[in-house]
């Protein structure tokens, strides 16, 4: 197994991250610092600024139907955080983020080797949304919002322009909306551009991998078809 996959699958940071590490010289086997590529064999010691690395027992790969008022946050000193929420037995972390306020499918897992493929915008996963705003829905409203939309980015703080997406009216004040980007409140920030309040925002599939049935607040393991599906 290549170094950066098991440091990653650990659960300790992305691939990416771990790159860096070894660059940066943080990154030992048996003692020794050692190159990007590397790759290790059973029995190998593996430490990451002195800390010891251990290979997983078993993989981890959960998904929950997330209520409104809990954080997506791994932090144990932020009230209401996921990993309190769940109260598994064994070390996870979120894949991404919901909002506070918003709610439906999020994934949790100890393999740190699925979030770059998940995350990164490059690779234009789909995500759908059910979204219910404050007032009635134009067929103004609808058209822009697919075309795309100039938001601002609190990371690269500037506006940026929202990628051409599918919008689909469901009802007078409720649609469905899919996108693969996953621009900070994007959805919200995009509804806000035209003087509409996002009252209600559900996640509903990410990927293949639909929430289905499962009710607000449970979670389930996922099966192994929904975890080849994911990588």
């Amino acid at each position: 197994m290549r170094l950066n996959q098991y440091i990653s699958s650990s659960g300790l940071c992305s691939r990416r991250k771990v790159d860096v590490l070894i660059k940066e010289g943080k990154v030992t086997v048996n003692g020794e610092q050692i190159s990007l590529g590397h790759v290790i064999s059973e029995g190998d010691r593996v430490e990451v600024n002195g800390l010891l690395i251990e290979a997983k027992e078993n993989d981890i790969y959960l998904m929950l139907n997330k209520p409104p008022g809990v954080t997506c946050t791994a932090a144990s000193q932020i009230e209401g955080n996921i990993i309190d929420f769940i109260n598994y037995p064994e070390r996870i972390f979120p894949v991404g983020r919901l909002d506070k306020q918003s709610e439906g499918l999020i994934l949790l897992t100890n393999d740190g080797s699925i979030v770059n493929e998940l995350l990164l915008e490059e690779n234009n996963h789909e995500k759908d949304y059910i979204v219910t705003v404050d007032k009635k829905i134009t067929a103004v409203f609808m058209e822009e919002m697919a075309s795309g939309v100039e938001i601002y980015n609190p990371r690269k703080k500037e506006n940026v322009r929202t990628k051409p997406c599918k919008v689909v009216q469901l009802d007078d004040t409720c649609f469905k909306i899919t996108i693969s980007q996953g621009l900070n409140r994007q959805i919200r920030r995009m509804c806000r551009r035209f003087q509409f309040t996002v009252t209600r925002l559900q996640r509903v599939r990410i990927k293949e991998l639909p929430l289905g049935a499962l009710a607000l607040g449970q979670w389930r393991q996922l099966t192994e078809e929904e975890i080849a599906g994911l990588k």
